[in-house]
């Protein structure tokens, strides 16, 4: 066989389910992968450590109301990762950089699990920047007493059943276990959150900074989070000023897949209530 005839057998590997092609902006050289729909208030939401690449069913929600934009960090998705890039630090900075370029002024900041940490970063270094802060089952605090599980120590098959309540709701969003470009991808996003996360896993100076902020803040936990203790979303709402935490039944850590209508409303209704 030649080597034309076996490139021609090779299985086009298929995209993740709600695979939307993303638009590029391209901030100090680095290529950033994002998605943008809707209109109206600027809400940007920065993603956790995996499930990218896709234009989810809560996308479509807070695009219907918003305008929405979903970008994916250096490492994730189909933004590449440079040589340079450490920190929150670095990524507190590139944000600040692509929000210039995209014309956002003053936005709504969301961030969920790690972006919620990042999200937080950025809060605390541009509070003027904000026009509201919500946190959806957020880590980067230290909590003493009840530090949850090692992410980075768990088998795949344990932390996928350790994001969810609802089981049911893994079929849609798991990748496809015999696609090998697929795990790939998977593991060098694994490797782009330890280069954030892997020590420490906290911020210790996140509190303090974080006092900064004036403007209104919302905590979403889930009701039984086996991932991140649910001690993590209530210090969070002790922390941030002017804070309101809300739980959203039957969800674990991925309120984000497991209840995307109720969080959709909780979020815009607060949304609505800061413009």
């Amino acid at each position: 066989m030649s080597y034309i005839d076996a490139i021609d057998k090779v299985e086009v590997p298929r995209p993740p389910k709600y695979y939307t092609p993303p638009r590029f902006e391209t901030v100090s050289g680095l290529p950033i992968a994002y998605r943008r729909e809707g209109s109206g208030e600027a809400v940007v939401l920065l993603h956790g450590a995996g499930f990218t690449r896709m234009w989810i069913p809560l996308y479509q929600m807070l695009a219907a109301g918003c305008d929405f934009i979903a970008p994916e960090q250096p490492g994730f998705g189909e933004t590449p990762m440079p040589k340079w890039f450490r920190n929150f630090d670095d990524l507190t900075l590139l944000y600040d950089q692509l929000f210039e370029q995209l014309g956002l002024d003053r936005i709504h900041l969301i961030g969920f699990s790690m972006g919620g940490w990042a999200a937080a970063e950025f809060a605390s270094f541009y509070p003027r920047r904000l026009k509201s802060l919500s946190l959806i089952t957020p880590v980067g605090l230290r909590l003493p007493d009840n530090p949850g599980v090692d992410i980075f120590q768990l088998a795949p098959a344990e932390l996928m059943d350790r994001l969810f309540m609802d089981k049911a709701v893994m079929r849609d969003f798991l990748p496809d276990p015999d696609n090998f470009d697929e795990g790939i991808h998977l593991y060098s996003e694994f490797s782009a959150a330890a280069r954030l996360m892997w020590a420490p896993r906290y911020n210790l100076a996140l509190e303090r900074r974080l006092q900064r902020l004036t403007c209104p803040t919302l905590v979403v936990g889930g009701e039984v989070d086996r991932l991140v203790p649910n001690e993590m979303s209530d210090r969070y709402a002790e922390v941030l000023p002017n804070s309101r935490l809300v739980r959203i039944p039957g969800t674990g850590h991925e309120p984000c897949l497991e209840r995307p209508r109720e969080l959709a409303d909780t979020l815009l209704g607060f949304i609505a209530e800061t413009k």
